[in-house]
């Protein structure tokens, strides 16, 4: 009997390694089909060939895939990006009851989510229509109720570690889809209860894409409005013709993350301008904006280089809290830098020109990488003798990172020529970066260390995905609710100035970086502020670089600043430690973001001599 109870306890780890290699499968491979696809199809174009039937549009699904899966086993990996941290100031008895109603409310609105996709699914099969290559296109769109089912679950198995608290973190998930379906004829009188109570999940950390998604449950079911419509609005985004540049570019950022390229520029800078005066600021500064560019200020930069940077300017005579302040500021430095993912999301959401979104943030973005060198200088230790520069050393440093240094010129080149499209620059720039960590140093295993990039790059997107799926559906229900033509009318009725209606934005976008992540923020509060901006007559991409740069003191500031918290955890230092370090670099930046507000010719002379801008 022993034997026969042990068989089927010991196949279980098996079945779940099983599920879980084949997941990790679908995601790295999909992942890489949205890279070479675009390049593929590119290649046989410019030979004169036919082109792969239907690539664009399998590129498009394999972007919602890997949206889904990555999001699936970001609940299995417990890393769903989420707003607050309060939770991990309670304790004992109050923090694991405070995590398993949370995570249970939360399974709840995802089970709520996964049956709005299977009626979006079921809609679409009535009248089927193909992908490609007589794939049924429903096929894949039951993607979104899979994922949605799949994080459903996994939320309420994460809600506690013993079955009896699993059990109940089943019941009231339960408990919210048996509101939902058999609830009240009228909801319209619990719609505001349920708002609060996913407020107070919201502040005891439950995931992004939960409140978002949350809220747009609520409205729509209050309101007496089909749910089906917040998967449409998911499946819209996702398959977005230009959104699978989001992942690739993200994917040549994680290349050079996990390979060598840090240590080699790092090597570079450092044989350029150590020797300076306040030159250990300009090599943080300048590294972090470079890595932060292909990262897509997701948090990567200081994780990747914290640990080398904050050795290397204690080592030169700066003292801890600006050292500390310095590193963590740089951190967030290189958002406004083309191809970073927040400048592709805004210019989709807000339908501007991708190329001029990146001409206008390259004054921008040295405004605020000068500032900080500047602040970095003078925090500094007092100037001593002045180091010859060894050029036979500098000379080796930038021939060993020639590679890396090659990328931006690859990424933009291919972007500006003409010559491919912004999801095949992007593809190019992710499989160039792969080529040179992978084939060219070495520095990545060809196939457990590519699946591993895959991964993980794939694991961040999906999270991401889930949130900007949701994002637009909440999005939608502010627009049909009429928000921006009301609060149009709030704003115009009581502010005349265009400056000082661009200070206010200012302080309003502040406080969204508080509260919201990046990318969130983009999908929802661009429709809101873009007919503002017609209204006062800025230029779109001035407009559109001003909302990115206040949204990147968004990671720096407290109490919820993302880097924040990833530079206390890589640093291990005490997060109010790191508030304050950071502080002053939050002060020097704000004044970067003045300049960049009250001087538009920064953000629109490069696009208005070179780009498509009006």
């Amino acid at each position: 009997m022993t034997t026969a109870a042990a068989g089927p306890a010991a196949a279980r780890p098996r079945v779940l390694r099983v599920v879980r290699g084949l997941e990790n499968l679908v995601l790295a491979l999909s992942l890489a089909a949205i890279a070479i696809l675009p390049v593929a199809e590119m290649l046989l174009r410019s030979a004169g060939a036919a082109g792969i039937p239907g690539a664009s549009t399998i590129t498009q699904h394999l972007v919602l895939v890997v949206g889904m899966a990555g999001g699936a086993i970001a609940a299995r990996e417990r890393r769903m990006l989420a707003l607050s941290t309060v939770e991990n100031f309670l304790t004992g008895r109050w923090r694991s009851g405070a995590h398993l109603v949370t995570l249970a409310l939360a399974s709840g609105v995802a089970a709520w989510l996964a049956v709005a996709g299977w009626m979006f699914v079921a809609d679409e099969r009535e009248f089927p229509r193909d992908l490609a290559w007589g794939v049924p296109l429903w096929v894949v769109q039951l993607a979104i109720p899979a994922g949605f089912g799949l994080v459903a679950a996994r939320l309420a198995w994460s809600a506690a570690e013993t079955l009896r608290g699993r059990f109940l973190a089943l019941s009231i998930a339960a408990g919210v889809i048996a509101l939902g379906a058999f609830g009240p004829a009228d909801p319209a009188g619990l719609v505001t209860p349920a708002l609060v109570l996913l407020g107070l999940a919201t502040l005891l950390g439950a995931p992004i894409f939960v409140t978002l998604g949350g809220a747009a449950l609520i409205l729509f079911w209050g309101a007496g409005e089909p749910i089906a419509s917040i998967p449409i609005d998911h499946y819209r985004l996702v398959t977005n013709p230009s959104l699978a540049s989001i992942p690739l570019f993200t994917l040549a950022g994680y290349f050079l993350a996990e390979g060598g390229a840090s240590r080699r520029l790092l090597a570079l800078f450092q044989a350029a301008f150590a020797g300076f005066r306040g030159g250990p600021a300009l090599v943080t500064v300048l590294v972090c904006a470079f890595f932060t560019t292909f990262t897509g200020a997701s948090g990567v930069t200081v994780l990747a280089l914290g640990g080398l940077l904050l050795p290397i300017l204690l080592s030169s005579g700066y003292r801890e809290r600006p050292a500390l302040g310095l590193v963590t500021g740089a951190s967030s430095l290189g958002m406004l830098f083309p191809p970073c993912l927040p400048i592709v999301l805004y210019a989709i959401v807000a339908q501007q020109p991708m190329g001029d979104m990146f001409l206008g943030g390259l004054l921008p973005g040295c405004v605020l990488v000068a500032v900080t060198v500047a602040w970095g200088v003078r925090a500094g230790p007092p100037a001593g003798p002045r180091a010859p520069l060894d050029l036979a050393r500098a000379r080796r440093a930038a021939w060993d990172a020639k590679w890396e240094l090659m990328l931006p010129v690859v990424a933009v080149g291919a972007l500006f020529s003409g010559f491919a499209t912004p999801v095949e620059a992007a593809g190019i720039t992710a499989l160039f970066a792969g080529f040179t960590q992978v084939v060219v140093h070495r520095d990545i295993a060809p196939v457990r260390g590519v699946a591993r990039v895959l991964g993980e790059c794939g694991l961040v997107i999906g999270g991401v995905l889930l949130i900007l799926g949701v994002a637009l559906a909440f999005t939608n229900w502010l627009v049909t609710a009429d928000v921006p033509s009301v609060l149009l009318e709030g704003v115009t009725a009581r502010v005349e100035s265009k400056w000082a209606f661009l200070l206010l934005l200012n302080l309003f976008l502040l406080l969204v970086g508080c509260l919201m992540d990046v990318y969130s923020a983009i999908v929802v509060v661009v429709p809101l502020v873009v007919p503002l901006g017609e209204h006062y007559g800025i230029h779109p991409i001035h407009l559109g670089i001003v909302f990115l740069a206040n949204l990147e003191l968004g990671y720096l500031t407290p109490p919820v600043g993302m880097n924040l918290f990833l530079a206390s955890y890589r640093l291990g230092k005490p997060l109010v430690e790191v508030y304050r370090a950071v502080l002053p670099v939050l002060v020097v930046l704000i004044v970067g973001v003045l300049a960049i507000t009250y001087l538009p010719a920064l953000s629109t002379w490069l696009p208005e001599l070179l780009g498509s801008s009006r």
